[in-house]
């Protein structure tokens, strides 16, 4: 069944198809000698960019949850051979701003979403420490640094919040009292997508970059018919639920709530919509010979 509330089994099979098709012409044109070096890093982070962004598409599709960590590895080694590149194109300055958790909100956000996705799809040791090394940030951040220390105990942890807003809401629902949490989970859920447009606006450090939202955070609203849309999904509370092992039975069915994430057997815990009707999304790329192989089959 097609989990996200936006986009019929038409639109789904489309665009999950053409990401695919957009990895493998991406890394093809990785591959060649780059017209402009000093852009080279930021084209081969796009490519890691498109398997999290595939991984959320297919997911909204609602194809079988095994499938999707099949795109870490891609994942990892674009975002690694970006970081190779990038050591000597990147300014000391661009690095801090591209990296650091404090300053960029996107990339908090987005580490939040690949530590939430890691950990529901229980990808191996060494795909998770590979994942560690290029997030960084140990001792950022009071609540992503405790999520990740739930399977890396080592983990320093940070002594505050980064962004109270909209993260406040699941920190209290991490410290409360087991009777309390699934009532607590539920609130941030349902607030979500409304306080995390402004939360870089909320943090306590006078130097957070202001933006005005993530930059996901209209695609559905902008470019919808271009295949922007990939779900809006609060990975971040399938984070936290898989780390302290939460109950999460307030959320199911919330529109933002990406439970099938931790119920890979199913059944899924998306209400029926209208598009029930129409045949299921599954991806046609995948029936071409060869496919998982040219894309996935590196490391």
């Amino acid at each position: 069944m097609i989990r996200a509330p936006l986009g019929d089994s038409r639109y789904w099979s489309e665009w999950v198809e053409y990401g695919d098709e957009s990895i493998v012409e991406a890394l093809e044109t990785a591959a060649k000698p780059a017209g402009d070096p000093d852009y080279a890093p930021q084209y081969v982070f796009i490519i890691a960019q498109k398997h999290w962004h595939q991984m959320l598409r297919r997911y909204s599709a609602g194809d079988p949850i095994a499938d999707l960590s099949r795109y870490f590895p891609g994942l990892l080694d674009a975002w690694e051979e970006a970081e190779r590149l990038g050591a000597t194109v990147w300014t000391q300055e661009q690095q801090f701003t591209r990296h650091s958790w404090r300053v960029n909100y996107d990339h908090y956000i987005t580490c939040f979403w690949l530590v939430g996705l890691g950990l529901a799809l229980d990808i191996p040791d060494d795909q998770w420490k590979r994942l560690l090394a290029l997030i960084g940030n140990e001792g950022g951040d009071l609540l992503l640094d405790r999520i990740i220390a739930s399977r890396s105990p080592e983990r320093k942890i940070g002594s505050a919040l980064l962004y109270p807003k909209p993260y406040a809401r699941l920190l209290a629902a991490v410290d409360a009292p087991a009777d309390s949490q699934a009532s607590l989970l539920n609130a941030f859920v349902k607030h979500w997508y409304t306080d995390v447009r402004t939360g870089a606006k909320s943090g306590s450090d006078p130097q957070a970059v202001s933006y005005r939202h993530p930059y996901w955070y209209t695609y559905g609203d902008e470019n919808f018919d271009g295949g922007a849309y990939f779900g809006r999904w609060c990975v971040e509370a399938v984070a936290a639920v898989k780390a302290f092992d939460m109950d999460d039975s307030q959320c199911l069915g919330l529109e933002h709530y990406p439970g099938d994430l931790l119920r890979p057997n199913g059944p899924s815990t998306h209400p029926v919509t209208r598009q029930e009707a129409e045949p299921p999304a599954t991806v046609a790329a995948e029936s071409k010979a060869g496919f998982w192989a040219r894309l996935l089959g590196r490391r």
